[in-house]
């Protein structure tokens, strides 16, 4: 069976409906549509997308917390599944998330449970929204499940508007720099030049060098435009393979002043996903599975997978953490406290409190140590322009005097 997105008119009201229908070729799907009143104006394969509708056609992180917020809002109250998804279709922020939700509408309304409906759309949903939703339905807790997840979803939004909000100004600062830097060299330097050359003087040697860079990229712009997208094309197409991936994780967790931030940023996801999956009743072994690919680096991800066959064969998970190089003291502490008093999933939560609460001060503090170094690197590049050119024009002075 396929899914065929239509817009039709209603032969009873002659108001135009938009939806989705279900059916196993496009000429079956007109004819369900006029069997129930409705005259297809367009009708097309749900499938069937342009590149740059592809592209435009993606569900946001906020669009996805606003769906589960209002979702569990929407099960707490006693709606019915499917009275709760077709008020959020009407609702949706976007025509992306609106396709989904009538999506999972007409698979719930089929008789599939929600979880096997998202299934389908795992690029939406992944495997920890899916775990949650389908533990909590089998446990009766869907509003709880939906919840957390909302509640975790901002948190880790928030986390990382935090961090990109903390490299905006150096950002901004790397941009100042090289535009005063190409400033000066396109505007200062080649006057320079053409002064030492009116007077038939030799230049020195760093402003020679100053004016060949200047010639070389104003005479080979495009080929120094090539070679940075073809070095950001490179560096892409390496982070997606194997040995790319275990590169920048390794990268990530040995590089200096950024190194502790991302361990804590890796050891919160960690354990917030852990203290999520557990609560709602999720098999331990699954949670350490979508726990390990929920940190987002390889390398903290294989020791976990590690410390989960070592919980296969019988070890306590405190003991299975412990002694691992990524994997921080706090957690295999926590772990032991709470198998020991029966409450792991609360103490997990507490490890990752504590290393969200840590992250957040060493963003501030990364942030306020980067201003100064950049400042200094500024003035550095900016003085070896400035001697390139104004040093030489007070050698002519002074020749002259």
């Amino acid at each position: 069976m396929k899914r065929f997105v239509y817009r039709a008119v209603d032969k009873s009201t002659g108001k135009t409906v938009k939806g989705v229908i279900q059916a196993t070729t496009k000429h079956d799907a007109g004819r369900i549509l006029l069997q129930q009143g409705y005259v297809p104006s367009k009708l097309r394969d749900q499938d069937e997308k342009t590149l740059i509708g592809k592209l435009l056609d993606r569900v946001s992180t906020k669009d996805r917390i606003t769906f589960t917020r209002q979702f569990a809002t929407l099960v707490a109250a006693g709606l019915p599944m499917s009275t709760s998804l077709r008020s959020l279709a009407e609702q949706a922020p976007s025509k992306a998330m609106k396709a989904v939700i009538e999506d999972l509408l007409a698979d719930v309304e089929a008789g599939r449970t929600l979880g096997d409906s998202m299934r389908k759309h795992k690029e939406v949903f992944g495997d920890l929204y899916l775990a949650l939703v389908t533990a909590g339905e089998t446990s009766g807790t869907l509003d709880y499940a939906l919840q957390r997840l909302a509640e975790q979803e901002e948190k880790d939004a928030n986390m990382m508007s935090k961090i990109r909000g903390a490299m905006t100004y150096p950002a901004i600062i790397l941009v100042v720099i090289i535009a005063v830097l190409l400033f000066m060299m396109y505007s200062v330097v080649p006057q320079v030049a053409d002064l030492y050359n009116s007077m038939k003087e030799p230049m020195p040697a760093l402003t020679l060098g100053l004016q060949g860079i200047t010639a070389f990229i104003t005479n080979f712009w495009w080929l120094v435009i090539g070679l940075i997208v073809g070095i950001v094309v490179m560096v892409n197409r390496f982070r997606k393979t194997d040995q790319g991936k275990r590169f920048f994780a390794k990268m990530k967790l040995n590089a200096p002043l950024f190194n502790k931030m991302f361990m804590r940023l890796y050891m919160s996801r960690f354990a917030r996903t852990m203290e999520m999956l557990l609560s709602v009743g999720v098999p331990m072994l699954d949670a350490l599975r979508i726990s390990g690919e929920a940190t987002a680096n390889v390398l903290v991800q294989e020791q976990i997978d590690k410390a989960t066959e070592m919980v296969k064969t019988g070890k306590a998970l405190s003991k299975a953490l412990e002694e691992k190089e990524y994997i921080l003291p706090l957690i295999p502490q926590m772990a032991s406290i709470g198998e020991q008093s029966g409450k792991i999933d609360e103490m997990l939560g507490k490890a990752a409190t504590a290393y969200a609460n840590e992250l957040d001060e060493q963003v501030n503090s990364i942030s306020t140590m980067i201003e100064p170094v950049l400042m200094v690197i500024m003035a550095a590049l900016i003085g070896v322009v400035l001697m390139g050119t104004l040093m030489p024009i007070y050698s002519l002075v002074s020749q002259i005097g």
